[in-house]
């Protein structure tokens, strides 16, 4: 991988790694936004807050609703800044542009989808499976959409084009380790729903309710959120690790395999506080945070180990991308 990119190239570099660092920020305050029950907060309006562009707060929940539109909005001017700049500075067939166009196309689904919460009111107190579902495509959207911004910088920074198809023999069990994430997530998105619209009072109502068998959709799906999560850990740290063995020498294979097994064994640590704990919105928006941290942990590791798998090929740089 290159060790110096010119100073057009590492500063886009660094600009890219924090319009992803932000939009993690996003990310979580939106969790806030469901966790807090802040969702109606605007009303029945998008994209103005209660019938107007800037509203005076007239609650604490249009507060809440108002500031993650408005920073959702910053997002989406880094992002699209991110592109033009992508364009500007990196040649044609470049991967850094291809990834920025694809973040790109992610935010604005991210936009839409988030309009739809509201303006189908699937927000505050609504406990339909409509909701869910639309959570659960909002929550894969957002993977996808960070894991693009993460690509996008990866590339510009090791100025490598990496690319699937260079997995070889490694790409089914590359595919295993990004969509085992995905059910994972999507369960725990309406586990924490659950917890927001039906609170236990103890741990031992919570297990009573999860095996009753008479309680909301979203009280009974709960108890396979632990179970899930369990069994995708133990595949993810095995992935992880057998990576790390194949490419021992490979800088970022080695680091980026260590963020996985690292984020991991904390998800398991957030995953137990947050159920002894009764699910507190702090550990919810920690446990977010760590789900969002490693599916990009995951995409990145994929990444550096196409990178490695084409090592004995000659290597492309930024300025003669390699051909599709």
């Amino acid at each position: 991988m290159s060790s110096a990119l010119p100073p057009r190239y590492a500063s886009f570099a660094k600009f890219a790694w924090g319009v992803l660092a932000y939009n993690f920020l996003v990310v979580v305050w939106g969790a806030y936004v469901r966790a807090s029950g802040s969702g109606a907060g605007c009303g029945r309006h998008w994209p103005k807050c209660d019938g107007e562009v800037l509203p005076m707060p007239k609650s604490t929940e249009m507060f809440v609703e108002f500031a993650h539109r408005a920073t959702s909005g910053i997002a989406l001017i880094l992002v699209l800044a991110m592109v033009v700049m992508a364009f500007l500075r990196f040649p044609k067939g470049s991967p850094v542009r291809r990834f920025a166009v694809a973040s790109t196309l992610f935010m604005f689904s991210e936009a839409l989808l988030g309009a739809a919460l509201v303006l189908f009111e699937l927000v505050a107190h609504d406990a339909s499976m409509k909701r869910a579902l639309s959570m659960c495509l909002h929550l894969v959207n957002t993977f996808f959409l960070l894991a693009s911004i993460a690509a996008t910088a990866f590339a510009a920074t090791t100025g490598t084009n990496p690319r699937l198809r260079s997995l070889g023999s490694q790409a089914r069990a590359a595919g295993l380790a990004i969509l085992a994430i995905l059910p994972v997530g999507m369960s725990g998105g309406v586990a924490a729903l659950g917890d927001t619209l039906f609170p236990s009072k103890s741990l031992q109502e919570g297990v009573e309710q999860d095996l009753s068998g008479t309680g909301h959709i979203f009280i009974q799906l709960r108890l396979f959120h632990p179970l899930i999560a369990i069994v995708v850990a133990v595949v993810l740290a095995l992935y992880a690790s057998g990576v790390a063995k194949r490419h021992p020498k490979d800088r970022w294979v080695t680091r980026t395999s260590n963020a996985v097994s690292l984020v991991v064994l904390l998800q398991v640590c957030l995953g137990v506080l947050n159920l002894v704990l009764l699910a507190p919105v702090p550990t919810q928006l920690l446990h977010l945070l760590g789900a969002d941290s490693l599916f990009v942990s995951v995409s990145l590791l994929i990444l550096s180990l196409s990178v490695a798998e084409r090592a004995k090929a000659p290597s492309a740089d930024l300025a003669e991308p390699v051909a599709s």
